[in-house]
């Protein structure tokens, strides 16, 4: 399957559509690999953003923003990218050293460069499941860098409201064996009965000592910041209307759904880790930003 993804070695998949938010955030995670005060590194980040036709005018340095940490699109949207990169980074590494799984499944992996970047445990194997599309120009691009990974990686082109599962253990995943799962600004893309499917399958597919992390928004009506700065900057500055690509409808309440089926849960805000690490965005009036909940589940022994 990786091979077919290959073929295909065209800009498409991240021109328009959900798609082009994987560039809004690789170019989230350059300028926060420029920072001095820097949360998380992706040193191939900014080679997306400029390889692709859509955001190549855009900054990969907050200096090259006239209003610089003021604007709130390339300054505080930004630095929220780079905070979730870095708790995201820390629980998966946490997760594998801690926990002894050496299976990590991204679903929707976007322009991820984990499998390049963090410093895996021997042993370890990373499943990328994104579009074909998507995967197609970050072979294309690495494949120009000559980025080599730290871990096994496996390209899965799988949409995700297909059956990914099956390609999934096509593939090589052992659900008999612990795993670690990451959802990164997937979910309210999907619609409802979408996320509930997925967080079905992981529960399926995982066994005793297996973790989780995602994200989602908690508001019943994500028109009631259409005004703020975070969307309205973002639909300005680069032609991203985030309204129009989340999907409205309520959402269910999957941290009490894994609940149930005897995972262990933890919900936070991303203040809080703004609060730990010392650096990101902290609530504002109007903030888009103050439903979004990342959640951290673990399947006990």
């Amino acid at each position: 399957m990786a091979g077919t993804a290959h073929r295909n070695t065209g800009v498409e998949g991240v021109e328009g559509g959900v798609g082009r938010t994987a560039l809004l955030v690789a170019a989230a995670r350059a300028i926060e690999t420029h920072r001095h005060d820097s949360l998380a590194q992706d040193i191939y980040a900014e080679h997306f953003v400029l390889a692709a036709p859509a955001s190549a005018g855009w900054p990969v340095r907050v200096q090259q923003v006239a209003d610089g940490d003021a604007n709130p699109l390339w300054g505080r949207f930004a630095r929220y990218f780079g905070l979730r990169t870095r708790v995201l980074d820390d629980f998966l590494l946490r997760s594998v050293r801690a926990g002894g799984a050496r299976q990590v499944v991204l679903l929707g992996a976007g322009l991820d460069t984990r499998a390049f970047r963090l410093d895996w445990p021997s042993g370890c194997v990373i499943f990328e499941i994104d579009r074909e599309g998507v995967l197609a120009f970050k072979h294309k691009v690495l494949g120009g860098l000559s980025a080599a990974p730290k871990a096994a990686r496996v390209p899965i082109p799988r949409d995700l409201r297909a059956d990914w599962a099956g390609a999934l253990t096509d593939s090589g995943f052992d659900p008999a064996a612990p795993s670690v799962w990451l959802a990164e600004g997937l979910l309210f893309y999907l619609p409802s009965a979408a996320e509930t499917c997925l967080i079905d399958t992981i529960d399926r597919l995982s066994t005793a000592r297996s973790a989780l992390a995602y994200e989602v928004k908690l508001e019943k009506d994500l028109r009631a910041y259409r005004d703020s700065p975070l969307y309205t900057s973002t639909k300005h500055q680069i032609g991203i209307d985030l309204l129009d690509l989340f999907v409205g409808e309520p959402r269910p309440d999957s941290a009490a759904d894994l609940a149930d089926k005897g995972w262990s849960t933890s919900v936070h805000t991303p203040f809080d880790f703004t609060r730990r690490l010392g650096r990101g965005p902290l609530p504002e009036d109007n903030d888009a930003l103050a439903g979004n909940r990342w959640v951290f589940a673990n399947k006990p022994r």
